[in-house]
Parts: C-alpha cells; sequence; structure tokens
C-alpha cells in the first residue's frame, strides 16, 4: 500500500507513506502521512519529498543489515538522498525514513506511552537524520533530542480552527 498526501498551502510538499510486511497495521498510515507533512512544515521545508515506510521486525532486519551490516532489527532507518548538514537545505527528495511497527510496540509499552507517540518521535528522529544530524557524542545526543521533542510538538493533530503559533525547531 502506497499513499501520497500534499501539505495543507504547501503545494509542492509531498509524503508518501507505504506499508510492508504488515497484515493489520497497529496505526493508520494516513496519521503518520499528516505527522510528517506537519514536521515538514514546521522546519519550513515545504518543498521537499519525504518517503516513510511502515514495517514489521523482518523487513527493518534485512534492511538494517543490508546497509549498516548490523545483523538485527532496529525502530528506525533513515536514508537520505544527500548526506551532511547541507542536505536540509538543497530542493527536491529529503529522503527515506523507515519505522518497524513492532518494534515501536514494543518500545511504546517499555516506555509507558502509546504507540502514536512512540512512531511519532521515531518519525521525528528519522527527519532528523535525514537533514544531517547525528548523535555521537554528548552534545549532538542534546542538540537531537532538544529539536525531536520540537518536532514531535509540531506534530501533534490540532482541532479545528486552531493556529499554530510555535516557531521553527
Amino acid at each position: 500500500m502506497r499513499e501520497r498526501g500534499r501539505g495543507v498551502g504547501c503545494a509542492a510538499m509531498a509524503v508518501l507513506i507505504s506499508v510492508e510486511g504488515l497484515s493489520r497495521p497497529a496505526m493508520r498510515a494516513s496519521d503518520v502521512r499528516a505527522r510528517g507533512e506537519r514536521m515538514l512544515q514546521a522546519m519550513r521545508l515545504g518543498d521537499r519529498e519525504l518517503s516513510i515506510l511502515l514495517c514489521d521486525d523482518a523487513t527493518i532486519h534485512a534492511l538494517n543489515r543490508d546497509y549498516r551490516h548490523k545483523d538485527k532489527p532496529t525502530d528506525v532507518l533513515a536514508f537520505a538522498m544527500m548526506e551532511g548538514e547541507q542536505s536540509g537545505h538543497a530542493p527536491g527528495v529529503l529522503g527515506d525514513v523507515v519505522i518497524s511497527l513492532d518494534t515501536a510496540a514494543r518500545q511504546a509499552r517499555e516506555h509507558a506511552r502509546s504507540l502514536e507517540a512512540e512512531v511519532t518521535t521515531l518519525l521525528a528522529h528519522g527527519v532528523l537524520h535525514l537533514l544531517g544530524l547525528d548523535h555521537r557524542d554528548r552534545t549532538e545526543e542534546r542538540r537531537m533530542t532538544a529539536r525531536t521533542d520540537l518536532l514531535r510538538a509540531a506534530a501533534k493533530p490540532r482541532r479545528k480552527g486552531s493556529r499554530d503559533r510555535s516557531g521553527s525547531p
């Protein structure tokens, strides 16, 4: 299954979403797509295309093994079209974020939060990797955590009639 969305007020923005290896996803793909659109809007990346794959542990395990040489499943992978911090400044395709809903569900239980909150955190984390951010040391980790929190807040569904008064993450 593959869905394509266009953000409100951002005619060029596209968030594509696919589901693989899941017979009945525990979360609606359209909800994840909408969260991705809100993240791109908050970062003023309306001219970008983001692809999101929701999958099972077997699918992400194979990708993790093939691309990162780690023979185990993981929660999220990010594949940027351009590498480094300049990736956030080039027009076009931002990249792909792959999220294992199996792992996300386990982590949600461990952290005593909803699957939606966990998937939103993983999506924000993946998008930040696409923009060239990393967490190799404490300083980078703190920066990434702060930006993840901002993106999570920006991704929350808004009530009808409310306006976004937050700044760009």
